[in-house]
């Protein structure tokens, strides 16, 4: 099914978010998904590097485009996602933007 004919279901919470990055990451990273805070920094403490990151931008467009028409991450924002964190409320921003 085209992304074009799908519609935004139930809002997803920050938590969701945190839950479906750590999922993510935990798999791209092959590391314990307990072992991801939102605190977490991409390169000092999960030692991800620039491939593990379009990794996981893949991955939440892909799963996350299943569920809100849009969703995308800019490129040109990969360089101020540092954290965990960073890239849950990047990605609720987007989403937001998205529905809206």
């Amino acid at each position: 099914m085209p992304a074009e004919t799908h519609t935004t279901r139930e809002p997803v919470s920050p938590e969701e978010v945190l839950a479906i990055v750590r999922g993510h990451l935990a798999e791209i990273l092959e590391i314990a998904e307990d072992s991801i805070a939102r605190e977490s920094r991409f390169a000092e403490d999960l030692e991800a590097d620039s491939l593990a990151l379009i990794e996981l931008v893949e991955a939440l467009e892909e799963d996350l485009g299943e569920r809100t028409v849009g969703f995308s991450v800019d490129d040109e924002d990969l360089a101020d996602l540092r954290t965990v964190g960073d890239a849950v409320d990047y990605v609720v921003l987007r989403l937001g933007a998205a529905s809206a």
